[in-house]
């Protein structure tokens, strides 16, 4: 169960890696709809200067270095800072045995039984990992369970996915009883595989069918470096080593495609769409200046808006780009 013991484990440090290698850093900072890096999308890192402004790109100079504690997990920031985001971005992180249960009611429904991964205590809120090496019902495979396409939405720091800590405790979660959707994947990928080569492919495939979106930038840099020392803390658990650092560079990619800043309802990058700006329009007599309204906001109509669609990744799909909202029927 959560040990309480070690909440500062919590926290993955930018410095460590961007010492491990700047091109981790980069890639997990790139937001691939616009070519730049994701941005603070959060008024709450402005007292610390103009590059911190909601608008701003995270830079790895602004979160390591003397700015290294500049970004931390929901669970370390101050009280008043995580009412405050409660109240304006409705931020709100639900513990683990709730993560857990709800994922366990996603698996009940694929594998036609319950208490695959683990057997929950509603009374205590704990739970039980199983034991024995999952088995899996007549004409599924676990090949099949890793390739299954998973989401969590609004994902903030993605506890739903990798569960190494308890988002509202801080408590660290040990590897054989993590609950997240990705951590059951790497767990079946650690049962049913004996090599590097093996393991290190059918990791790729769980990362490229896991996904998730964030509004908030640093919520969005703290979920994709959690699903990072995931891939990590799983191969090391298996191998006993690090793997090589081309393994980590590739998992880095896959999530920076599949774990996006997006505004939700919109299907866009936040605040993208342009509502009463002046924005120059080239006619037949010229240029002119016209003010710029959104016809998807002001219908709501999701495939109406002027901002920037967001776009990801199709793996299976000869892993070709497609808008977020095209998957929406």
């Amino acid at each position: 169960m959560p040990n309480k013991d070690n909440a500062l484990s919590v926290d993955v440090r930018e410095d460590n890696l961007r010492n491990l290698s700047p091109e981790v850093l980069n890639t997990l900072l790139l937001d691939h709809t616009t070519g730049r890096n994701i941005f603070w999308a959060t008024h709450d890192y402005e007292p610390l200067g103009s590059m911190y402004d909601y608008h701003s790109e995270i830079l790895p100079e602004l979160i390591t270095g003397d700015r290294g504690m500049a970004i931390r997990p929901r669970v370390l920031k101050s009280k008043e800072n995580q009412t405050d985001r409660a109240k304006e971005m409705a931020e709100v992180f639900t513990p683990s045995w709730v993560c857990n249960a709800q994922n366990n009611l996603v698996d009940d429904a694929w594998f036609g039984r319950q208490n695959v991964f683990n057997v929950e205590d509603n009374e205590t809120h704990t739970w039980q990992s199983t034991l024995n090496k999952i088995a899996f019902p007549e004409g599924k495979t676990w090949k099949d369970y890793v390739r299954a396409t998973r989401w969590e939405i609004t994902c903030g720091e993605a506890p739903y996915l990798v569960s190494r800590y308890d988002t509202t405790t801080g408590a660290f979660i040990p590897l054989q009883e993590r609950i997240g959707l990705l951590d059951r994947k790497l767990r079946i990928v650690s049962e049913n595989t004996a090599t590097s080569g093996e393991w290190l492919a059918m990791a790729q495939e769980a990362y490229m069918h896991t996904y998730g979106y964030e509004w908030q930038g640093d919520n969005l840099l703290l979920a994709r470096e959690a699903l990072l020392q995931s891939f990590i803390e799983y191969y090391q658990a298996k191998f006993g080593k690090m793997p090589l650092l081309k393994s980590i560079n590739y998992i880095a990619y896959i999530i920076s495609w599949n774990i996006f800043q997006m505004d939700g309802l919109k299907g866009v990058v936040p605040d993208s769409c342009k509502n009463g700006t002046i924005e120059k329009v080239q006619t037949l007599f010229g240029e002119e200046e016209r003010v710029a309204h959104c016809l998807g906001c002001a219908k709501e109509s999701l495939r109406q808006h002027n901002g920037i669609y967001c776009i990801i990744r199709d793996w299976p799909n000869n892993k070709k780009k497609i808008r977020f909202i095209d998957l929406v029927k």
